[in-house]
């Protein structure tokens, strides 16, 4: 298989023996891009560059890959537990039909993959995967889809393909791939090995020797050639997928694995698992590289928007309601209130209603450290916004004290929360826009706007939206404790628990 041209001509007459499927990864918690991402609503979930989120513009990102290579309508996305309404909306909003995996845990990539694969052949699919990381940003996205074009052919061909990002410096928070010999005129390479993060005066070696590449995270295979390899290197991992798997139940839009079995399964990325091994002499495994020139970012951090996004002539970034005056290198987002930066320099400024992050950009990835010390004392803004969405709409904590907390929630259209009671907390609800159909105990009533109703300690009730707007209520909690623990639910239309 050294020859290049003989080896271009095999790939060239392959049929179109399998489906190309986008594989997405959505799950992690983006700590460096705190308080925007949280571990209930992460950095995928949100929309840092533009109107969509990442997650969004992920899913998009295969399609009209090419009319010899059609990619399966429906992606596979693999995300936690937590995330799941959020994720299922996302894709519905952008109209992608999605199979959506749900992991019990996090244990990395290699599991989340493995699930994935499991889940195609299971349908008879040995389909070719695309697997993209939910969180990355591709400027140029035509020429992605004409670089993965290149890897699916060669995927077809049994190949483990990974593609690799033309290095644009000598980055040390990223991975390397040592490219080898070309395997044809289309500039697709051996994959001789994976580097990993170097220090700054090796990472300018790679640089100047032309032979290396940033190594990106994507991956396009067979899903019968991964689950071959991953039994090879990891055998406990495959067996705890297929375990667990075997065990899987569909959940309105999830795919549910045995939470028990999967438990078990160790935490290990793909490149530890299988891609740094099917590089070693010996292997029965063909690895390839396809370089990647498309405006590529992984969105790890805050100095990593601030360079994805337009700037203004002094290298500002502005996002919501920003003042600027005398500033240069500055990225300043407010999810809100007036912020003002003056005569600032190599910043970063983050307003949510709940917390504020200023950072230099080259104290960025030291972000995770303030998210480590917040958890440590067990304050919630690691974790939840005030704004926390749900499966029917979401809620707004707008102000809370000792024995009382007040919310805005908003229902959307014909959507209801779980019929439920509370031990202890008593609830006021104020109708100010659309009309309520309540639960109270025995009975059951409209509620129109500007009228009220209370919800006594240990009443059965449930708050429903019967019209074509969204219904919004505010809420006044009282009580000795008033945590979102005390729930007890009833019935429920979304399968929680």
């Amino acid at each position: 298989m050294n020859n290049p041209s003989s080896v271009h001509d095999q790939v060239e007459a392959l049929t179109d023996r399998f489906p190309v499927q986008a594989v997405i990864l959505a799950g992690g918690s983006g700590t460096r891009l705190w308080p925007l991402s949280r571990e209930q609503f992460p950095k995928q979930l949100i929309g840092l560059l533009g109107q969509d989120s990442l997650l969004q513009a992920t899913a998009r990102r295969l399609v009209g890959l090419s009319a010899s290579h059609p990619v399966v309508a429906r992606s596979v996305v693999v995300c936690g537990e937590d995330h799941r309404f959020n994720v299922a909306e996302q894709m519905r909003q952008s109209n992608v039909e999605a199979q959506i995996i749900l992991e019990p845990v996090g244990r990395n990539t290699a599991p989340a993959l493995t699930l994935a694969a499991l889940s195609l052949v299971a349908e008879g699919d040995d389909a070719i995967m695309v697997v993209m990381p939910a969180d990355h940003a591709v400027r140029n996205e035509a020429a992605f889809r004409a670089r993965v074009a290149e890897a699916v052919k060669y995927a077809g061909f049994d190949h483990i393909v990974t593609l690799g990002v033309v290095p644009t410096r000598a980055e040390t928070g990223y991975g390397y791939l040592h490219v080898g010999a070309a395997r044809d005129e289309r500039n697709v390479h051996q994959l001789e090995g994976f580097v990993e993060k170097p220090s700054s005066e090796l990472a300018q070696e790679y640089i100047e020797s032309g032979q290396y590449l940033w190594n990106s995270g994507l991956f396009v295979l067979r899903a019968s050639v991964w689950l071959r390899a991953i039994k090879q290197f990891e055998p406990l991992i495959h067996t705890a997928c297929v375990d667990a798997f075997a065990g899987n139940e569909h959940d309105i839009d999830f795919l549910r694995v045995d939470e028990a079995l999967f438990n078990v399964c160790p935490s290990q990325s793909i490149d530890y698992a299988v891609m740094e091994r099917v590089t070693k002499p010996g292997s029965e495994f063909v690895a390839s590289v396809v370089p990647l020139e498309v405006g590529w970012s992984d969105i790890g951090a805050w100095d990593a928007v601030w360079e994805a996004l337009p700037k203004d002539a002094t290298g500002n970034v502005t996002c919501g309601q920003v003042m600027l005056e005398g500033a240069s290198n500055t990225f300043a987002h407010s999810e809100g209130r007036l912020v003002a930066c003056v005569g600032t320099d190599d910043l970063i400024v983050v307003e949510t209603p709940d917390a504020i992050l200023v950072a230099k950009h080259s104290a960025a990835q030291n972000v995770k450290a303030i998210v480590a010390r917040i958890k440590s004392d067990h304050r919630t803004e690691a974790n939840i916004h005030r704004k926390v969405y749900r499966p029917w709409g979401y809620y707004d904590s707008i102000d809370a004290g000792k024995g009382f907390h007040v919310k805005r929630i908003v229902v959307n259209p014909g959507a209801r929360l779980s019929l439920q009671m509370h031990h202890h907390r008593s609830e006021h609800w104020i109708v100010v826009r659309g009309t309520a159909w309540v639960t109270r105990g025995e009975e059951t009533f409209l509620l129109p706007e500007n009228e009220s109703t209370y919800i006594a300690l240990g009443q059965i009730h449930r708050l429903e939206n019967p019209g074509k707007v969204p219904l919004e209520i505010i809420e006044v909690q009282s009580g000795n404790y008033l945590g979102e623990d005390d729930i007890v639910r009833l019935e429920d239309n979304y399968g929680r628990s």
